[in-house]
């Protein structure tokens, strides 16, 4: 069976293109065209992927995860390549947040730790395996976030595909917990050891939240 993953993915990899590639400030109009041609984040193409893959966010379908490799390794070829998948990272924490009911993400905010971090775990269980064909899992002071399959994996040199995830992982549960302990990636299938994890320190988040 072919595999595939949440149009959200490949939406957050072009979003988080187009957001890098535009330019800060108001732009001449006869500037435009030219930026185009040079910055593929303003391109018509990547322009009309993102309807694409917004239409099919908007109706729940998924989408082959070919696709998205396709892009994360379009995206590897950049010399910006790790600052445009944390981007991509953040953009698609913050929209599977937002799925969470408006009174779960209120309720987060003001319970005690002892009561909202259960709530935020299995939160963060369900959005981690709904966007990114994950699991997440507690052990001891630790949550573990579990990829078998990474989108972004040897897209760029070094470890510099792990980022999207790391920084997928930070944002949901800074968005679920209002601060984040510290972001380990403790195991990767690029050097041979089966799957891709990180590991966040859940303890870290108590006592961030008691400074």
């Amino acid at each position: 069976m072919l595999a595939t993953v949440d149009a959200l993915l490949p939406l957050s990899l072009l979003e988080a293109v187009r957001d890098v590639d535009t330019p800060e400030g108001v732009l001449e109009a006869e500037f435009v065209d030219e930026l185009r041609n040079k910055r593929l984040g303003l391109s018509d193409t990547v322009y009309s992927q993102i309807k694409r893959y917004t239409e099919a966010v908007r109706r729940n379908h998924r989408t082959p995860q070919d696709d998205a490799v396709a892009l994360a390794r379009l995206i590897g070829r950049r010399p910006d390549a790790e600052a445009v998948l944390r981007a991509a990272g953040r953009f698609l924490a913050r929209e599977a947040y937002m799925t969470v009911s408006p009174v779960t993400r209120g309720a987060l905010k003001v319970m005690p730790s002892m009561i909202s971090k259960p709530i935020a775990f299995r939160k963060t269980r369900r959005l981690a395996q709904r966007y990114l064909n994950a699991t997440v899992r507690r052990v001891g002071q630790y949550v573990l976030l579990e990829v078998p399959r990474s989108v972004t994996l040897g897209v760029a040199p070094g470890s510099t595909g792990c980022a999207f995830y790391e920084s997928t992982l930070r944002e949901l549960l800074r968005l679920l917990i209002g601060t984040t302990g510290s972001v380990e990636h403790t195991r990767c299938a690029g050097r041979g050891e089966g799957s891709c994890e990180w590991r966040a320190d859940w303890r870290g988040i108590d006592r961030a939240r008691t400074v």
